[in-house]
């Protein structure tokens, strides 16, 4: 990894920023667009992407091509939640007053059950039609299509991703010399031995979270662990509903007692069940914490807020890491200015666009990592493409069924706060999801 010495602002901005420009789901405004074509009046973009990050910058410079190209249309660009989108996509999506393009997130539980339920308009003829399936390759492509049953991994297109995404641990390299950790670990092992010498330096190795709403890096912290012992095969089972899937048996039960184990040594923190992930990434740029489990969703914001020097690995030893597509572009099925939000799409993907958001850390899909100028960015974008290459992205364990999230992050609470073991998790995780499951495949 490279050593670069981040001197950085010490400003509070995060997801409040975005909440304070949010707007309501509701409050679309009617769809329009340019004189003679589909609609009259306004090309509603509506998105969750916080301003700040790399891909809210993107999106901001496609706003300008996309205002350049199309002069005469009245743009409204809206800014909700992820919770928001996740919670009342279906009312946005129903009816003749929608938005004419969103971004959504992906996996059956969300864009599945939307496609499946006709809210979206497919894409395969526009795909084929722009060439998206040239730019969004491989194991990209696998939550951008569901079949008729709303199931991930086949069908026609329903949404298209401008980036990638893999979680990786940020690490405070000044505390991790202080605890006499001189190498990044390689093995879990010696990751495990590292953060014993941070504990008895009284330095939290993990700021993590558990808060039922957006407290998820616990389990992100959980699902690494378990994909650390899986292979392609029980990721496939587990995340298309391809086999039955057994929680009593490794790498599910190796993971999940790992991840207990994890939470009694004290390598996650305490008190973890109030925190949401904003509050986890506040508490490793205090300096106080020496690690974060995230993806690339928090790079630029790190490189430029850091006031120490650090740096970034993937769980060490691991045979899959956690890391997907981003969240999808999607059209409607009533938007009423189709052709313009195709043609939104197509911006993203643009080497303009693609390029600006690899510059700051936000792993397009279609950019050139050659370009990057800043070292560090450049290696990390380049390990994100070394994974897609050897297709070794477990992707995120909220995707198989409806309410998994929900699931997930209460019993992740539950567990933080020691109020359930890994065997009692794992027991009411095979009946949710084997619920879930049935429900899927009957459709």
């Amino acid at each position: 990894m490279a050593t670069i010495t981040r001197t950085a602002l010490r400003v509070a901005v995060g997801i409040a920023a975005t909440a304070a420009t949010a707007l309501s789901l509701t409050a679309c405004g009617g769809s329009g667009g340019e004189p003679g074509g589909e609609g009259d009046g306004t090309f509603t973009i509506l998105q969750y992407e916080n301003p700040e990050t790399a891909q809210g910058q993107g999106w901001q410079l496609a706003l300008e091509i996309f205002k350049k190209k199309h002069p005469d249309v009245k743009v409204d660009f809206q800014t909700t939640s992820f919770d928001a989108m996740r919670q009342n996509a279906k009312i946005t999506l129903t009816g003749d007053d929608v938005p004419d393009v969103i971004e959504f997130n992906k996996g059956n539980a969300d864009g599945g059950q939307l496609a499946g339920q006709g809210l979206l308009a497919p894409l395969t003829e526009q795909v084929k039609k722009y060439g998206w399936d040239e730019k969004v390759k491989g194991s990209m492509q696998a939550f951008a299509q569901y079949d008729e049953q709303g199931l991930a991994g086949s069908g026609d297109w329903y949404g298209v991703p401008n980036i990638g995404e893999y979680v990786m641990f940020y690490y405070n390299k000044d505390l991790f010399a202080q605890a006499g950790i001189t190498e990044e670990p390689t093995t879990l092992e010696e990751f495990e031995a590292a953060m014993d010498k941070l504990l008895a330096i009284g330095v939290t190795p993990i700021s993590s979270s558990a808060s039922t709403s957006q407290g998820f890096n616990q389990m992100w912290v959980w699902y690494s662990l378990v994909a650390a012992e899986a292979d392609r095969t029980a990721i496939d089972d587990f995340m298309f509903l391809r086999e039955p899937v057994d929680f009593s048996k490794d790498p599910w039960k190796a993971g999940a007692d790992r991840f207990q184990e994890w939470i009694d040594k004290g390598y996650v923190g305490e008190q973890l069940g109030g925190l949401n992930f904003e509050q986890a990434t506040v508490n490793f740029l205090s300096g106080e914490k020496a690690m974060l489990i995230w993806n690339q969703g928090e790079f630029f914001r790190i490189r430029e807020q850091a006031t120490f020097d650090w740096d970034y690995f993937t769980l060490p030893g691991a045979n899959m890491q956690m890391g997907s597509s981003g969240h999808l572009w999607g059209v409607p099925a009533n938007a009423k200015n189709k052709e313009l939000a195709y043609d939104w799409i197509d911006i993203t993907l643009s080497e303009e666009v693609q390029n600006k958001i690899g510059q700051l850390g936000g792993l397009p899909l279609a950019g050139d990592a050659s370009t990057i100028e800043d070292d560090l960015t450049r290696e990390y974008t380049e390990r994100f493409n070394e994974l897609v290459e050897a297709d070794t992205l477990a992707f995120y364990p909220d995707y198989p069924v409806p309410g998994f999230l929900d699931f997930i992050q209460s019993h992740m609470q539950a567990m933080s706060n020691r109020n359930e073991t890994a065997d009692e998790y794992t027991e009411e995780l095979q009946k949710f999801y084997d619920e879930g499951r049935e429900a899927a495949l009957a459709g």
